[in-house]
């Protein structure tokens, strides 16, 4: 009787894990279709304009060891100083952002114009900036400040309708099993992928952006396999080319589609020419990306408008640096030149957010195009005041189309001429740039006439 019954239990439970599915994982990398990555893609493309915010242990230095102030990027101090982990340590734990708001910096992003926010999770020096089970080393349980910081940006960032998105570094300098073939893979395995899956499930970004990929631990099958892992936890992610091997220098685009990553990286460069891939440029306000005192060589709010036209007639995304000081505020001089950004958007923003590359992206060097998706609608977008008068030769107004300066409500008289092209006529009055509706940019709409 008794062996009856082992035998029964036995049967029922083979029975049991018979029934039982196992989870199943997909290879995104192989299986995903052009139609589900267009479909996963769309928001990211028609966003265009990103912020990107580099802060850290690092930014309690401000780019400062022993009195000497570095040139260039701050984040690198301790390895550009030879600083040793266990000493670096001790000068990044007084870090303590009291003066931190992540509403203030929501809103701030917005304001500006801006679709989505990349903030790093965790840079080279291996800090993770949320409140880690994986590791002590984070903000909550390692520095001063004792409190998490990415989960309320998180939460603020949802509030202002901006995207939330994280960086991460492959890179560990703080891990000494993130060094070497032989214990990389602890590192891996334990740290970096648990870390990871955190961040996926408790703050939902919708971009992991990652960077680090460079070092020789780091492998095109191991970047393939980590895709597919965070897909398989959030199948909507999106993830840049430097979670594998395919970045092709600081120019950032993939050397060929074999390479895993959903879009390219130009850092602190534009494309020379319009690309049908997906790309986005990552650029700094000043020389630096995380907070550096010494750095006063900003751009000025006209150079980055005309990049962010520049690189959007190309086809790609701008992804706008800013790094915050070890209080928590973003510079003033950051500020400012945003807030320059946000008012011109708010007249021309058209031409910019849900757009595609137009037939032409240039015309001279003063002249760039976009168009919307379904390609009646011309913006072209002049990089000084043309004047008097607007010659295009690249495109002809479609036959009864009002043709308008954005931010100015009365429509302009043009006309097409066989030889000359499209003329379109600027009033007397906007001559005077008071009346003019917004300064360093100026947007011309009209119904382009079909090839």
């Amino acid at each position: 009787m008794q062996l009856k019954t082992i035998c029964t239990v036995i049967i029922l439970s083979l029975a049991l894990l018979s029934g039982c599915k196992t989870l199943e994982t997909r290879d995104y990398v192989k299986t995903e279709t052009k139609v589900e990555k267009e479909k996963r893609m769309k928001w990211w493309r028609d966003a265009k304009f990103g912020m990107f915010i580099h802060w850290g242990g690092y930014s309690q230095l401000g780019g400062v060891y022993k009195g000497d102030t570095i040139s260039g990027n701050a984040e690198w101090i301790q390895s550009k100083k030879k600083i040793p982990a266990d000493k670096y340590v001790k000068l990044i734990q007084p870090f303590n952002p009291v003066k931190y708001s992540a509403d203030d910096w929501a809103k701030l992003a917005h304001d500006a114009g801006i679709k989505y926010l990349v903030i790093t999770s965790k840079h080279h020096e291996g800090l993770a900036m949320w409140d880690s089970k994986v590791s002590d080393f984070d903000i909550v349980d390692f520095t001063v400040y004792g409190k998490d910081v990415l989960k309320p940006l998180s939460e603020a960032c949802e509030n202002e309708g901006v995207r939330f998105c994280t960086y991460h570094s492959i890179l560990d300098w703080h891990n000494p099993n993130a060094k070497g073939d032989s214990l990389f893979h602890l590192y891996r395995d334990n740290q970096l992928k648990p870390q990871l899956k955190e961040i996926i499930e408790e703050l939902n970004p919708a971009v992991m952006w990652f960077d680090g990929e460079w070092i020789g631990e780091w492998t095109e099958e191991q970047g393939k396999d980590l895709y597919n892992y965070l897909r398989n936890l959030n199948p909507d992610l999106i993830i840049n080319n430097r979670v594998g091997k395919g970045r092709k220098g600081m120019q950032g685009m993939s050397k060929d589609s074999l390479y895993v990553g959903d879009f390219g990286t130009p850092e602190q460069e534009i494309l020379d020419n319009a690309s049908a891939l997906d790309w986005e440029s990552c650029m700094t306000m000043n020389d630096t990306w995380g907070f550096n005192v010494g750095d006063h060589n900003w751009k000025s709010a006209q150079t980055l408008i005309h990049n962010l036209i520049d690189v959007v007639a190309k086809g790609g995304n701008y992804l706008l640096n800013v790094g915050p000081t070890a209080e928590g505020l973003i510079p003033q001089e950051s500020i400012d030149r945003l807030h320059e950004m946000g008012k011109w958007l708010e007249v021309n923003g058209k031409a910019i957010y849900n757009t595609k590359r137009a037939k032409h992206y240039k015309e001279g060097e003063k002249i760039r195009y976009t168009s919307t998706k379904d390609g009646k609608r011309l913006y072209a977008i002049t990089l000084e005041w043309p004047g008097n008068e607007l010659n295009i030769k690249s495109f002809k107004a479609n036959e009864n189309s009002k043709l308008y300066l954005l931010g100015y409500d009365t429509p302009l008289q043009w006309q097409n001429d066989s030889q000359e092209g499209l003329i379109i006529e600027i009033p007397d009055e906007l001559q005077h740039e008071e009346n003019r509706p917004c300064s360093y940019a100026y947007v011309f709409s009209f119904e382009v006439m079909p090839n």
